[in-house]
């Protein structure tokens, strides 16, 4: 009796460990299995790790869906790029597969993309014409501080990698935007531009750093894409001294701008923006600037993505609506199969130990008047709750 216990014990404990492994391989699949979303707790991806994809967005392509976002490190130096770009799998946006580095810094100092140097807000998106999956992120050369202001540029015929590395830039060089006052298209030197800002005559969103950086190109900070239905695909980004967002029509091939573009919300200072459609109207959701601190989101509505923009003020509602309940948005991501449902994606920041950021996902709702909004939920699954 003894020795048949001894043999049936391990056996019962293997035979249960693989059931639970069973189980949760199939609770990955399984639509009918709860697929909980719960914002601000650690996700952990199929290796038991936790997911590292910050300042994000998410390619659903072929029936899965590719999270792209900024591999971080413990400490404050963590903010910086000392990985690159992460990328996991899912298909269902609750269990995710680690599947690996999209696009990783280089041990070369002399690259742009240098260990280092600051690489944020990495968005996927896929070209049908040319096969390409395209990534564009906001990139600060190493050293640099915050001054580059540059949109670098990867490209890869697999959508999880590995990315290839084209070079960085700044956007529409040489161009004006379309809704620009044509009496004041004219260059201004540095110099010229430092003169006035002494002289307390340059102001936000007036459009004087704009005609200072007509020959080198716009500054691109904090961005997002979006690809409409006709194909044609955007760069919407924070520029001009973070004061005004521009949106630049990007060339077919989706790999640099096509120097048409456009002011946005000129001297709003909105930067995280958060893209998306639906009805035939566009919707934009922000942060202000406050760095690493939480301030409240902001929303804003257009008929046509070229504008005018209409400001609808804060989306969030109920307690934490004043800081976006502690996060800054990233991306807003459609639902499958359930039309007007879309997906909020944040970020809540930890820049004292920059791995530790949460992500904030949250279902975007709708007000009777045809509003969004966004309210706080413990947790959530996307496929039981309604728009």
């Amino acid at each position: 009796m003894t020795t048949l216990r001894r043999f049936l014990i391990p056996l019962l404990l293997c035979l249960q460990v693989s059931a639970q492994g069973a189980a949760r391989k199939a609770s990955s699949t399984n639509s009918a299995t709860p697929c909980v979303i719960a914002p601000g707790e650690v996700w952990l991806d199929d290796k038991g790790v936790a997911v590292n994809a910050h300042g994000g967005g998410i390619l659903s392509h072929e029936g899965r869906y590719y999270w792209f976002g900024e591999h971080k490190t413990a400490g404050s130096e963590g903010n910086r790029a000392h990985v690159g770009v992460h990328c996991y799998s899912s298909d269902d946006l609750c269990h995710w597969k680690d599947e690996g580095i999209a696009l990783g810094v280089s041990a070369d100092t002399r690259s742009e993309i240098a260990e280092g140097c600051v690489l944020e807000r990495p968005k996927v998106i896929y070209n049908a014409k040319t096969g390409k999956f395209v990534m564009w992120f906001h990139l600060e050369l190493k050293g640099c501080g915050y001054s580059s202001a540059r949109a670098g540029v990867a490209v890869a015929d697999k959508v999880t990698g590995p990315y290839t590395y084209l070079g960085s830039f700044r956007p529409n060089a040489g161009s004006w935007p379309q809704n620009f006052d044509s009496s004041r298209k004219t260059p201004l030197s540095g110099e010229d531009y430092s003169r006035l800002k002494d002289a307390g005559q340059v102001k936000k969103g007036d459009g004087s750093s704009l005609r200072r950086d007509f020959e080198q190109g716009q500054m691109a900070r904090d961005m997002t894409l979006f690809v409409d239905e006709d194909g044609k695909a955007y760069l919407l980004c924070a520029s001009e001294e973070n004061a005004t967002l521009q949106l630049s029509l990007l060339t077919e091939d989706y790999l640099k701008s096509s120097g048409t573009y456009w002011r946005i919300l000129e001297g709003k200072a909105n930067e995280a923006p958060a893209l998306f459609k639906h009805e035939g109207k566009y919707y934009l959701i922000t942060s202000g600037c406050s760095g690493w601190k939480p301030n409240a989101a902001r929303l804003a509505v257009a008929d046509d993505i070229r504008g005018p923009w209409r400001e609808l003020g804060n989306p969030c509602v109920g307690e934490g609506k004043e800081t976006t309940f502690r996060s800054q948005s990233t991306f807003v991501l459609p639902l499958p199969g359930k039309p007007g449902s879309f997906l909020f994606m944040a970020d809540r920041w930890v820049p004292e130990n920059a791995i530790d950021g949460r992500y904030i996902w949250l279902p975007i709702q709708w007000n009777p008047d045809g509003s969004p909004f966004l309210e706080w939920k413990d947790r959530w699954d996307w496929r039981i709750s309604s728009p």
